[in-house]
């Protein structure tokens, strides 16, 4: 990339959480894993978070690995295939028990910071507030995964071709001004739709560093993303900003 610029996330999830998340949002049997899918869609993944620069750990390509090993056992016959104990005869037995394992962590985690959360709630209900005091900002990821947010970069990448002309000119485009021009953004609106950022761009890279300097903004608490539901559309917003009820809301920049 033009810029030696690699963006460090307080929050980024490993090769596990990736395959959860690809599992979710496909709706399929965590105990019956489509492995040809899962791998597809996790190369896809990897590849776009090599082009944006991430520093990905080598836990990612042991997975992509052990998972192109598992595709090919399991199109060896059943009687190629090692001799293994009759329950780990399926090439998947051992990445489903550790998906399940690491699910049961997760949830009991997510519990966990969920009843503190409450119990904090109830201790600070009636306590007054400092003068002056400013709200905590939310972290920026805790709502919308990260790989929400490479979903979302690689779909305004798609509508532009690969070698689309123009590159060399737009190249002057940095992250600086990336964030230059989403804090603008934000300054107009409290709230915007994560498209809406990258429809005026016309280059493959105005887009990475745009969403590159979404993510630093993200990290230094100056800008947030929140979904209303699960996999659904993306709203960056400003930290101290509350959730819209809709984002049909006069205030929020909408794709229309």
């Amino acid at each position: 990339m033009q810029e030696e610029y690699k963006v460090k996330l307080e929050v980024f999830e490993g090769p596990l959480d990736l395959l959860l998340y690809l599992i979710k949002k496909d709706e399929v049997d965590i105990y019956d894993i489509p492995i040809e899918l899962i791998t597809r869609q996790y190369m896809e993944y990897l590849n776009l978070m090599r082009l944006l620069d991430f520093d990905i750990a080598g836990e990612f390509l042991v997975m992509a690995a052990t998972l192109m090993m598992i595709k090919s056992r399991m199109l060896l016959p059943p009687e190629e295939r090692p001799e293994l104990e009759p329950e780990e005869d399926d090439p998947r037995w051992e990445l489903i028990r550790q998906l399940i394992e690491y699910k049961k962590f997760k949830d009991a985690a997510s519990n966990l910071q969920e009843m503190e959360a409450r119990a904090s709630n109830m201790f600070l209900h009636n306590a007054p507030e400092p003068a002056g005091a400013l709200k905590q900002p939310g972290v920026g990821l805790e709502d919308v995964t990260i790989f929400d947010l490479i979903a979302a970069f690689n779909e305004a990448l798609k509508r532009i071709p690969a070698d689309q002309v123009g590159e060399i000119k737009a190249e002057r485009f940095t992250v600086a001004d990336g964030i230059a021009a989403i804090l603008e953004r934000l300054r107009e609106h409290s709230e915007v739709v994560f498209a809406t950022l990258f429809q005026p761009l016309s280059t493959r890279h105005e887009i990475i560093f745009t969403f590159l300097a979404l993510l630093e903004l993200m990290r230094l608490r100056k800008a947030v993303a929140r979904q209303s539901a699960a996999f659904g559309e993306i709203v960056i917003a400003r930290p101290e900003t509350q959730p819209q009820s809709s984002a049909s809301d006069s205030n929020v920049a909408s794709t229309s």
